[in-house]
């Protein structure tokens, strides 16, 4: 994973492989788990929105961390259960005018 600027001011985030994540982080002291996606497709895909994850263990982000396909993880354990896992939308990823 590459470190990348903290655009969340709160959690660092780091590069991932991904076709749908831009990039993840993880704050244990907290449980929260930040993403960014990416949006659109092909050549116009860019990073943009940033995400908090609330009730997220460190356990469960190793186990993110470590999964073959972050968006097919994302998809079956964290997306279908905002009971469990509460977010909201921290930043948009600002576009160069």
């Amino acid at each position: 994973m590459i470190s990348t600027t903290p655009a969340t001011g709160r959690i660092q985030l780091f590069d991932v492989d991904s076709s749908q994540i831009h990039s993840i982080g993880h704050d244990a002291a907290t449980n929260t788990l930040a993403m960014r996606f990416y949006r659109g497709y092909g050549d116009n895909k860019v990073p943009a929105a940033v995400y908090h994850y609330a009730n997220f263990s460190a356990e469960e982000f190793q186990a993110f961390k470590d999964a073959d396909s972050l968006g097919k993880h994302f998809g079956a354990y964290i997306k279908p259960f905002p009971e469990k896992y509460p977010y909201h939308k921290v930043a948009e990823q600002q576009q160069a005018a």
